[in-house]
């Protein structure tokens, strides 16, 4: 055996000697191919050896005697009750809202009525569950009212420890506040399920935005948090985006701005965040801070170049409508930009631009100039009012009265009236208003 050893060297030494040898120093050629074959050989035989080894401990089940391995049994799966289908089944719905889905928004409410009806006809020992309360409350707090609720209590089947809940979201639904806040203040979302927990938060956040609004703000943290990429989410940041532009928070109202422009400039939702946005810009000064300009352009940069031009034609309407004449020329002249020069758009650009150089100190004549060239057929009714109103304001600095002086500009009043909306916004507007009911105060 010594012997042999010595005959075969190990394979990880074949190839050093190979290397080392020269064709003087061999005894053959043909020797020194017979090792190597001889080396590869046997590194074939460990490899093989080393991948059988793990099929054969698949097959040991029991220590190594080769018995199969046993079934891993599944663990027990509780069936849930008819009320939390049937709210996993909303709460599905509304997640496809928040990405855009208008037939989802469309069959929302044939939905909450149909759940409604279902809850109400329950069998009233099922509400002795607090699976089932919590998500009767889900469902109320999610756009479904206070009906449900109201049945629940009426039974007398909801345990004492879940009365604080349901009596909670009632008050808050019925427009009890400060009931509400009691009631709801002492429970921790996070103990609660995760359908209930982030639409809980966002309740929460909506009764203390008055008077607590950094306390409203963590708990909006919190319902995203709890909720992400669902429709509670998208409503909890919306809601954050505004909270925070009141406090006069530049930093952050952008750092989320970006993030609902990235993740739900589709939802359904978005034409009132868009139009409440544009309103929050508007307090901005793009004459003189320029920061703030590279800071609007960074928000608006993350979304399509069109969805980008209808925000900077709402931003340059806004600015119209609460007299800052600067934002409405900055606004105006980045929407240009990106409009068709024939378009709709590109004329309402130019329309804004324009009412806002005829008070504009040297602008006159160049706004003035603007605004006659326009096709009223071009623009949109409360655009054509506009127009009207901004030509009557010109003609009034240009006229001048008998006393030798220009009467002062009339106010434009067409501009402070609501800015056209699309048609999908205006048919979602009632459903819209139910919802936030829900999830803003």
């Amino acid at each position: 055996m010594r012997g042999h050893r010595g005959a075969s060297p190990h394979p990880a030494q074949a190839p050093a000697a190979a290397r080392g040898a020269s064709p003087s120093a061999s005894p053959s050629a043909s020797a020194g191919k017979a090792g190597r074959r001889i080396a590869s050989a046997g590194a074939g035989v460990l490899l093989a050896l080393c991948l059988a080894l793990p099929a054969a401990a698949a097959g040991d089940g029991h220590g190594g005697h080769g018995e199969p391995a046993k079934p891993i049994e599944p663990l027990p799966v509780k069936a849930h009750g008819l009320p939390v289908e049937l709210v996993r089944t909303l709460q599905l719905l509304q997640d496809r809202i928040a990405r855009g889905s208008t037939q989802a928004h469309l069959a929302q409410r044939q939905l909450l009525g149909h759940i409604e009806q279902k809850l109400i006809d329950h069998d009233p020992e099922g509400w002795a569950e607090p699976e089932n309360l919590r998500a009767a409350v889900t469902f109320a707090l999610a756009g479904g009212g206070p009906g449900v609720l109201r049945r629940i209590l009426a039974t007398g089947k909801a345990a004492e420890a879940e009365l604080p809940l349901i009596q909670g979201a009632l008050a808050y639904l019925e427009g009890r506040e400060r009931e509400a806040a009691a009631k709801l203040s002492g429970i921790d979302a996070r103990t609660l399920p995760a359908g209930l927990a982030g639409q809980l938060a966002l309740t929460q956040s909506a009764l203390l935005v008055r008077e607590a609004p950094v306390r409203a703000l963590e708990l909006l943290d919190l319902a995203r948090l709890l909720a992400p990429g669902t429709l509670v989410e998208e409503g909890a940041l919306r809601r954050q985006i505004f909270v925070v532009a009141q406090g006069g928070d530049a930093a952050r109202f952008e750092a989320l701005s970006i993030q609902y422009l990235r993740r739900f400039r589709r939802s359904v939702y978005a034409g009132n965040f868009r139009q409440r946005f544009a309103a929050a810009l508007t307090r901005l000064d793009f004459d003189s801070d320029r920061t703030r300009i590279a800071s609007l352009e960074r928000m608006l940069d993350q979304i399509e170049p069109e969805s980008r031009r209808d925000l900077y034609l709402l931003v340059a309407r806004a600015g119209l409508e609460q007299g800052r004449r600067e934002t409405a020329l900055f606004a105006a002249g980045r929407a240009a930009g990106l409009a068709a020069p024939d378009s709709r758009p590109a004329a309402q650009a130019r329309l804004y631009r324009g009412a806002a150089l005829i008070v504009a100190e040297g602008g006159f004549e160049e706004g003035a100039e603007a605004l006659r060239a326009l096709d009223r057929a071009e623009l949109a009714p409360a655009d054509a009012e506009l127009l009207d109103a901004a030509l009557s304001t010109a003609r009034q600095i240009r006229t001048p009265t008998a006393g030798g002086t220009a009467d002062p500009p009339a106010p434009l009043e067409a501009a402070r009236r609501p800015v056209p909306e699309p048609a999908a916004v205006q048919r979602a507007r009632e459903a819209l208003a139910r919802a936030e009911r829900a999830m803003t105060p």
